[in-house]
């Protein structure tokens, strides 16, 4: 019986619920579970953006938010951040999908998808992050907003990726941001 019960639970468990799209954007709680779909997009996994990276023919955007260096370290201290490894040839548009962005940050988003796109909103983006996190749904769901037509989304970011052993590569922030 107690395995019965067990089963029960870990069915019925929040992480196994099924997440809705909320009617905006996710405006808090980044790291947790994300809906299946998003409205208007392409939901990919790992083998699929592997399959759109090998064409060559997708822009690739990591979203993930970059950790500001810590006030009040005392004078003297080495900050170093940790290096990202992303998908090789993305570009890195940190935090641009946090649910409110200031007016400079909807500058360097628009700035940067204009770069790998070559201002054509026809051409195809793939927007991920890590697993379980909304910035990457944030940022597809707004580049579907200002009319980008062919948004992919890749819900297990990175985490997903290497999970499949696919390669990374160190990558900086685009400036500007």
């Amino acid at each position: 019986m107690r395995g019965v019960v067990a089963v029960l639970m870990l069915l019925t468990s929040p992480a196994l619920a099924q997440v809705s799209e909320p009617d905006g954007y996710q405006m808090e709680h980044y790291r947790s579970p994300v809906p299946d779909t998003l409205e208007g997009g392409t939901v990919v996994g790992p083998e699929e953006a592997h399959a759109l990276w090998v064409t060559g023919s997708v822009a690739f955007i990591d979203v993930l938010p970059r950790a500001p260096k810590p006030e009040g370290l005392p004078e003297g201290t080495i900050w170093r951040e940790k290096p990202r490894h992303t998908i090789p040839g993305a570009i890195w548009l940190p935090n641009v999908g946090y649910g409110a962005i200031a007016d400079q940050t909807v500058a360097y988003f628009r700035s940067g998808l204009e770069k790998v796109t070559g201002g054509d909103t026809a051409h195809p983006v793939l927007i991920f992050c890590l697993e379980d996190c909304w910035m990457s749904w944030n940022a597809a769901k707004r580049a579907l907003e200002w009319g980008y037509s062919e948004v992919y989304w890749l819900p297990e970011g990175t985490d997903g990726w290497a999970f499949f052993d696919y390669p990374t590569e160190v990558v900086e922030p685009e400036p500007g941001g």
